[in-house]
């Protein structure tokens, strides 16, 4: 899984459009797409702006496109007013595709249920109506803390009709970290379930939220809605709680839509920074919800006989702007799946895709190889046995895909015939930036090619000078897009910071990944986060919240923690922990190890588990203090120490934290 610029400029496999699909394509060939990037460059302003009037319903036409005046906090679309929700279901309602299937969804045991755009708009307004009895406002903010479900996305879009702004909380994140954006939100209401279905288990969600409210901090809190999903026992508090089939009863089936601003924060995201705090993304309305748009159509080339199914759930950006907001604005049929893909076995995805005729399919590189290693073990689960004739667009995301599983995603699930739309973007991004597009590129195994029209990526070194292709350095974009976040919620401070630092002028976001570009091709290949940000099965953790949560352990004293390549998750969690008693040995380090991991478990949420815990007296420090964590990531991965170590206060421990391996 480690990945090298030499390893990445040696990729020599390219593979074009066919000129079938480049026939049917939104944007068909590399002229017309250069096209398009010249128009960008030549009128940047009028670029997004022809494109918003194009796919946005405005109640209020804007006149102002981007208001550069508080850079970097900048402005798209300020005067213009919308709302998300109508521009997903009453737009498509009225033009005459109320009957069309929205969402197609299967739960966890296999059940499936159709939902038509009509349906989906009258629920929605139902909750929306529920909502504001509750008293809640436009610009309050409500935490969603729900399974993937059909409930998860009329919640969001309730939640964008009266114009209260969203965070929803991804259901694996356990009751600290939930209260923690609970308390950061300042949230007048949480909604929940009283248990999610994965993998054939019942797994609960209300007792989270009853112990983050009872951990204190959350005294913004009013109500707590309850989606029956399990009928599993939950404890309730009279007054606060309200099971959600008792909210909507009796509410009108119609809700006018709140005109808000272009810039009225749509929804608030928490991914992890470097520090252990986590942030709060602001997105705003009006350019989230045109790039979400735009890019469906570039990007997937959605089509409205497709069946698209995006498998990301919307605890992520991945979940907000490709299965809430982006399919239905553009009136697509979209599948929205509860469960996981092994369960009741490897096959499951193929299945799905052959029953519901799926035509567009879009998943995390650490799904595809966690089925590469099932499909070796069970051959009668191979793609290969399932009819995915349907298929004819392929799309991965959350990190980069290494080469041998984009080869197998490609022949095995594609049949060769499928372009594959490698997607680079963030969750502070709101979403594509650098992928192929399918009627266009000729796509390279693991890279993901050429930025979107008007996306003015770029390789800068530290000081923010370009550098030339072929080496690498730090990836940034040069100019404001409309989806772009805005700030980090409380901490504008925090944002100017880590996005635009002085360092490189202020004027450039920065990304926090690593990239080289092709000397021929000037195809970018993202080479890894280059601050301790790792990314495990696609999902953003800090490593200083990981050790802030150890550190909180009665017998820990100190905690340093990495990452290492993982053939399945991309990147493992590797903890070196010094104990304030003596190093355990045997069976006991093994009973610590478990308690560790069952502790930062409990604290953030069983994807931050540590995959390897070390103990060690100490941990390699200089003498002024500094951790070298450069040294302890050398030694996770099992390479030979080669850099000048005079400079530790105590080189011996290195020796002592690779026997602890041993």
């Amino acid at each position: 899984m480690s990945t090298t610029i030499e390893s990445v400029l040696h990729e020599t496999r390219l593979f074009p459009p066919s000129e079938e699909f480049k026939a049917q394509a939104a944007i068909s060939g590399m002229e017309a797409y250069k096209a398009l990037c010249a128009k960008a460059e030549a009128d940047y302003e009028g670029f997004w702006a022809e494109l918003a009037r194009e796919n946005v319903v405005w109640q209020q036409p804007f006149t102002v496109t981007l208001d550069e005046s508080g850079a970097p906090f900048y402005k798209w679309f300020s005067d213009g007013k919308l709302n998300a929700s109508y521009n997903c279901l009453d737009k498509n309602v009225e033009a005459g595709l109320g009957d069309k299937t929205a969402i197609i969804f299967e739960a966890d045991g296999g059940e499936v249920s159709k939902v038509t755009y009509k349906e989906l708009l009258a629920r929605v307004s139902q909750f929306a109506n529920a909502l504001k009895s509750l008293g809640v406002q436009k610009g309050d903010r409500v935490v969603i803390y729900l399974p993937m479900s059909v409930e998860g996305v009329i919640a969001m879009q309730a939640c964008a009709r009266i114009g209260a702004t969203h965070s929803v909380v991804f259901g694996g994140f356990s009751a600290h970290a939930l209260r923690d954006r609970i308390e950061d939100a300042g949230a007048v209401l949480v909604i929940t379930a009283d248990e999610q279905c994965r993998g054939g288990r019942n797994m609960p969600l209300k007792p989270a939220v009853d112990e983050a409210i009872g951990l204190g901090g959350c005294g913004s809190i009013r109500n707590v809605i309850v989606f029956k999903r399990t009928g599993g026992p939950v404890e309730w508090a009279e007054g606060r709680d309200l099971w959600w089939h008792d909210v909507v009863a009796g509410q009108p089936l119609e809700c006018e839509p709140e005109w808000v601003d272009a810039e009225h924060p749509l929804f608030l995201l928490y991914t992890s920074g470097s520090t252990g705090k986590p942030k709060g993304v602001q997105h705003s309305t009006g350019g989230y919800l045109l790039h979400s748009i735009v890019t469906m159509k570039w990007t997937f080339d959605i089509k409205p006989t497709d069946v698209y199914w995006c498998t990301a759930d919307i605890g992520w950006i991945t979940g907000h702007t490709y299965v809430t907001y982006g399919p239905l604005a553009c009136g697509a049929t979209e599948v929205v799946f509860e469960g996981v893909p092994t369960y009741p076995d490897a096959g499951r995805f193929w299945r799905m895709i052959q029953d519901h005729k799926v035509s567009v399919f879009y998943t995390a590189p650490t799904a595809i190889r966690s089925l590469i290693k099932l499909a070796g073990a069970h051959p009668e689960l191979h793609p290969g046995k399932f009819d995915l004739s349907s298929l004819r667009l392929l799309g991965t995301v959350g990190e980069p895909i290494n080469p041998e599983a984009w080869m197998w995603f490609h022949e095995a699930v594609g049949g060769s015939r499928c372009p594959i739309a490698d997607t680079w973007w963030q969750t502070e991004t709101g979403g594509h930036m650098i992928t192929p597009l399918p009627g266009v590129t000729p796509t390279v195994p693991g890279s993901c090619t050429l930025p979107l029209p008007g996306i003015m990526a770029a390789i800068v070194d530290e000081t923010g000078h370009d550098v030339e292709w072929g080496k690498g350095g730090l990836l940034v974009v040069k100019k404001p897009w409309p989806s772009m976040i805005r700030t980090i919620w409380n901490d504008p401070d925090r944002f100017r910071k880590s996005y635009f630092p002085e360092d490189l002028g202020g004027k450039l976001y920065l990304a926090g990944d690593g990239s080289v570009r092709d000397p021929e091709t000037g195809y970018f290949t993202i080479m890894g986060r280059i601050d301790d940000v790792l990314n495990v099965s696609g999902h953003r953790l800090g490593t200083m919240e990981i050790e802030s949560a150890l550190v909180a352990h009665p017998l820990v004293a100190e905690a340093a923690v990495v990452g290492k390549p993982h053939d399945v998750k991309g990147e493992a969690v590797v903890a070196y922990v010094v104990l304030k008693r003596a190093r355990p040995t045997g069976d006991e380090a093994k009973e610590i190890v478990k308690q560790l991991r069952d502790w930062v478990g409990h604290e953030i949420g069983p994807i931050a588990k540590p995959d390897e815990i070390r103990f060690g007296d100490n941990l390699p420090k200089t003498r002024s203090g500094k951790i070298m964590r450069r040294l302890l990531r050398a030694l996770a991965k099992g390479e030979e120490i080669t850099q000048d170590v005079s400079t530790l206060e105590n080189p011996a421990i290195l020796d002592q934290l690779n026997e602890a391996v041993k």
